[in-house]
């Protein structure tokens, strides 16, 4: 029977011949005794797993792997520094451990065992009657044990994690005591955690660097990572005076060594080039000591987070560094998570930028599509997946663009704390021609800019839809849009060439249309929406009772109302588009599944 699993079509074995082989796996797992046997031997060539990542606060685990697309698998290796009893390792839809996907190495004390699991949802561990973790080996060397399995992307296994191109949510557990079997292992007893990577990254083919290429690394000198669990550490540097225009081609992170654990994500801003001065900064960005002039250090040019590799602008474009125009203050962010409270940790991490002076073909150019930044677009509390959808609409496109159009070839995703899904989809008279960027296990806490797998091409009368779905089960007040970490963004900032004026692409729900939505609140609620002008729409939002019907009014109002289009040149000056209009769907909707 064939049976379909995410987009993949995959030809499962008839119901007879899976229970026999059902038996059969675990019977080779659990009868035969897979023996983890110290293979003699080096360690693996780390140039075979391009992509590496440390899996837990102290290092003890460091995971590498690499993507082979033409059999859809990827190829891991897992180093364990200080092995005790085992380890479980696997993926789960958001890192819980309930529901999730399990390689499990196990010892009883005289043999080691290795085995594919899954658990339940409440936490009990059960061997799968299928094995998709194929072991390939296991080596030992001074520095630990190599263990090397393999994972197909899509398995026909109801039990198993489809992986795709977005975030996975990787979870890892350590067993410090023998166990009799892998049943009776206790997953809520164990030390363990999660790390988010994108495992799939895409197999693009590195351009050719130019012999003029110059370095510049921006990063913070010998800092003292606080003993909290998050930190946001800011920092600013600046070009020299009169520094030409040249092309940033790529950046990678530089890592101090031994904080690879600590190092969450790190961003490059270019300040406003409005101010001729900038005052110097070393410190949290949440100091009452920062300049307020920082917070005008918003344009991205570069952002790494853990896992990712060194990041590549593709041979026609580069990103503009430097020339008239650009300003020379630079800030970078970098975000510490330090949950063993390590005390007296130095660092001088950051980002190292590759540019050149022999300028490429195009500049490259960062455009925001999503929901313009205001209150009027809000969250009732106590939602699982609300969802929202800003829009770049054809009348913007068709003034703004090139008639040869753009090309998309990067994105970065972003939201605050309540987003779990974003998705941008790329439509063409009225109908989805094609998903730019999407990301269904989608975590605030790992922001990166993903090279995407093909270039999207966007030419003017096309519309870009940007869909953000948000969790408010913790909150018991409305979450409004804004700047705040509670308040919230749906934004995807697209990387294209060749750039044009048009910096900012997005909309929001009309807010005349808002005023007639406290009007009907009131009308059903006992007056309960004050409507006088000099209270604020957050104000508002929070005097709203959230009920059902209040709830499903403000999800029709967002789905029917006509919308405010912002369509921005980069001095933030609009260009003619009418603000009201009934925005066009796609005949498929973009789906946050």
């Amino acid at each position: 029977s064939m049976q379909t699993s995410g987009n993949k079509l995959c030809s499962c074995p008839s119901f007879k011949l899976r229970e026999v082989a059902s038996m059969y796996f675990t019977m080779i797992t659990v009868f035969l005794v897979i023996l983890v046997v110290a293979l003699r031997g080096l360690a693996p060539h780390g140039s075979d797993f391009p992509y590496k990542v440390t899996l837990d606060p102290k290092g003890l685990l460091e995971l590498s792997w690499n993507v082979s697309y033409p059999d859809e698998v990827v190829n891991f290796r897992l180093l364990i520094r200080d092995l005790k009893f085992g380890l479980l390792f696997g993926m789960s839809d958001r890192g819980e451990f309930e529901d999730a996907d399990l390689a499990v190495l196990w010892s009883d004390g005289h043999n080691s065992y290795f085995g594919d699991a899954w658990s339940d949802a409440k936490g009990q561990l059960h061997m799968d009657s299928q094995q998709d973790y194929q072991l390939l080996g296991a080596q030992r060397a001074p520095e630990g044990l190599y263990l090397l399995f393999r994972r197909a992307f899509s398995t026909c296994d109801p039990k198993d994690y489809l992986i795709e191109d977005d975030t996975v949510h990787l979870i890892y557990g350590i067993l410090e005591k023998p166990v009799h079997s892998l049943e009776a292992i206790n997953i809520s007893a164990i030390h363990r955690g999660l790390q988010r990577v994108q495992l799939l990254k895409p197999n693009i083919t590195i351009p050719e660097m130019p012999s003029d290429m110059k370095i510049k690394e921006i990063t913070v000198l010998n800092v003292v990572i606080p003993s909290q669990e998050t930190t946001y550490w800011c920092s600013t540097t600046e070009l020299p005076e009169g520094f030409p225009k040249h092309h940033i081609i790529m950046y990678e992170p530089v890592i101090t060594p031994g904080n690879e654990a600590l190092v969450h994500h790190m961003e490059v801003f270019q300040c406003a080039a409005t101010f001729d001065s900038f005052p110097q900064y070393d410190g949290p960005c949440d100091s009452k000591m920062k300049p307020d002039q920082l917070n005008y250090c918003r344009h991205v040019l570069a952002a790494w987070a853990m896992g990712a590799q060194a990041f590549y602008y593709p041979k026609e474009a580069g990103l503009v560094f430097g020339g008239p125009g650009f300003s020379r203050y630079l800030r970078l962010e970098i975000h510490y998570h330090n949950p063993l409270v390590f005390k007296g940790r130095r660092d001088s991490s950051g980002i190292r930028l590759y540019y050149t002076a022999t300028l490429r073909q195009h500049d490259a150019g960062i455009m925001e599509l999503g929901l313009v930044y205001t209150p009027v677009m809000a969250i009732p509390p106590g939602e699982d997946a609300f969802n929202f959808t800003g829009y770049c609409t054809d009348k913007c496109t068709q003034l703004a663009l090139p008639a040869g159009g753009i090309r998309i070839f990067a994105s970065q995703l972003h939201t605050h704390l309540a987003g779990r899904k974003v998705v941008t989809v790329l439509a063409r008279d009225g109908r989805e021609q094609q998903v730019v960027n999407s990301d269904r296990h989608y975590s605030p806490h790992f922001q990166e800019i993903r090279m995407l797998k093909e270039v999207v091409a966007v030419f003017p009368g096309d519309e870009l839809i940007t869909t953000c779905l948000y969790n408010t089960e913790d909150r018991t007040n409305a979450t409004v849009g804004g700047f705040g970490i509670r308040e919230e963004m749906c934004v995807n900032y697209v990387h294209y060439y060749p750039q044009t004026q048009l910096e900012l692409c997005k909309s929001a729900v009309d807010p005349g249309y808002l005023h007639r939505y406290f009007n009907l609140v009131n009308r059903f609620n006992d007056e309960e929406v004050c409507m006088c002008p000099q209270v604020s729409v957050p104000q508002q939002f929070s005097s709203v009772p959230w009920n059902t019907f209040n709830k499903d009014m403000l999800k029709s109002l967002y789905g029917f109302a006509p919308i405010s289009v912002h369509c921005n040149k980069s001095s933030a000056v609009r260009f003619p588009v009418r603000t009201s209009s009934l925005p066009k769907l796609p005949k498929k909707t973009p789906s946050c599944r």
